[in-house]
């Protein structure tokens, strides 16, 4: 195959692992990216099925693409991901002009895909299920077109186990599926040697990893020490980790192993142990601030993050009142919340009598905000006079003269230098000012040997 591709992503870390290796793939078939759809000989929608209007955003895309594949008979379309997995037959029906629908187990067939297309006409492959012993089907086994040289994701395992009554992704994704354990550590080695210093482990549910491997229990934590020692890697990050699973072991391995980050996102998802149960999460609020404190009181200098949904069905004020309780108790660093979107084919879309008012919804939406840019706020205040460790992803959008960077807690850092750096490149940078959301600070030193788990205070300019 020539020409030219471009890959538009939607969702989750998951999605943009999964269109990496649909670049490296593609590229290894002989095409180069493209530098718009204009330009484009194959267009790749890597779509996502959990947000709001997921399905929408999609068909507005297809119906402009329409137009080009009028203009441009050549021009292939292929659509897939998780929205694919779920609705091949409505994608099929309402766009007929597209080429390929593939699924969330089937990347690695992209191209070959693409190839029948083109001799035979438009195709459709949805696998209901991953054959476990299939190598090719972790994107991480796949070839890879990375945008950044210095960081890279790593896809421990994939599929879910849990049954939470909001969330799509058993459906779309299967069942959990480890990665063979040495395998994943030659994979870090190998990104190591080609100058990788930063990894992600990706995961749906990262605590549980291993345990369809031993049949008895995660072999997360030991996973973390192992990748951890890995030469060359300075810092190991993980998402997202499931509250019910959150062992010992695991928060062990992030105190005492130096290169796994100080950072830990613990999706809550609600204060009230009534709207928990409904939502099938296995804990309660008491039992998630206990792990949260074991957590602080192992790892110094915990940053925390969250995942909150306000107006699940059957949310009463009483229960939103807990969860604005234990938002504030926790003290997060910052929160992803949502309202309330049903999700066709899950639990909670079918609790239609007990929907929450939308206005209602809006409204302790912003009260849940507001806790939590305060706490954000109190945690960014404590940072100013220290220098923390970034690592610089590159100029400012509003600002090209300022840099921007990520610190251990994974913190957006703005700062101004005076050298250019390039992406990838650790520096130490004094805080001197914070909001809500991010950092200001100013270049202090260029690192070139890592210094983990410290924070340096500034007692003079």
């Amino acid at each position: 195959m020539s020409g030219k591709y471009l890959i538009r992503t939607y969702g989750c870390q998951m999605n943009e692992h999964d269109s990496e290796r649909l670049a490296g793939l593609l590229e290894a078939d002989g095409l180069s990216p493209a530098d718009g759809l204009d330009d484009a000989d194959v267009i790749v929608l890597n779509t996502c099925c959990i947000r709001e209007n997921a399905d929408n955003k999609l068909y507005g895309q297809l119906g402009h693409l329409k137009a080009l594949k009028a203009a441009n008979p050549g021009l292939q379309i292929a659509v897939g991901g998780c929205l694919a997995q779920k609705d091949r037959d409505e994608i099929v029906r309402r766009a007929g002009h597209v080429d390929v629908v593939f699924g969330t187990h089937n990347v690695h067939r992209a191209v070959d895909l693409l190839h029948f297309a083109a001799e035979h006409g438009p195709v459709v492959e949805i696998l209901e299920e991953t054959v476990r012993e299939d190598a090719d089907a972790f994107p991480s086994a796949l070839p890879v077109r990375r945008d950044a040289d210095h960081s890279a994701w790593v896809t421990i395992q994939i599929g879910c186990d849990n049954s939470c009554a909001f969330c799509i992704v058993p459906s779309v994704r299967g069942v959990e599926i480890s990665r063979p354990f040495d395998d994943l550590v030659a994979e870090v080695q190998r990104l190591a040697g080609e100058g990788v210093a930063e990894i992600t482990l990706l995961g749906q549910n990262v605590n549980s990893y291993g345990r369809d491997i031993t049949k008895r229990r995660p072999l997360f934590g030991e996973l973390l020490r192992a990748v951890g020692a890995v030469e060359g890697i300075r810092r190991v990050r993980f998402t997202s980790p499931h509250p019910k699973d959150l062992r010992p072991e695991t928060i062990a391995a992030m105190a005492e192993v130096p290169t796994v980050c100080e950072h830990l996102h613990l999706p809550l998802q609600s204060g009230s142990d009534r709207v928990l149960a409904a939502m099938h999460r296995g804990y309660t609020a008491s039992r998630y601030l206990e792990k949260l404190a074991a957590a602080r009181a192992a790892v110094t200098d915990l940053a925390v993050s969250t995942d909150i949904i306000v107006g699940f069905p059957g949310e009463t004020d009483a229960d939103f009142e807990a969860t604005l309780a234990v938002a504030a108790e926790a003290e997060y660093d910052s929160a992803f919340t949502f309202i309330f979107s049903a999700r066709e084919g899950t639990e909670a879309a079918g609790m239609t009598d007990q929907f929450v008012p939308h206005e209602v919804a809006v409204e302790r939406f912003e009260r849940l905000r507001s806790v939590v840019e305060r706490s954000a706020r109190r945690k960014h205040a404590v940072r100013v006079g220290l220098v923390d460790e970034v690592i610089v992803e590159g100029p400012s959008k509003r600002d090209p003269s300022v840099l921007t960077g990520r610190t251990r807690q994974n913190k957006l850092v703005h700062f101004a230098s005076d050298r250019p750096l390039r992406i990838g490149t650790f520096a130490d940078v004094r805080i001197t000012e914070a909001a809500s959301h991010y950092l200001h600070g100013e270049l202090v030193a260029v690192t070139a040997s890592p210094r983990h788990k410290t924070r340096i205070p500034v007692t003079s300019a």
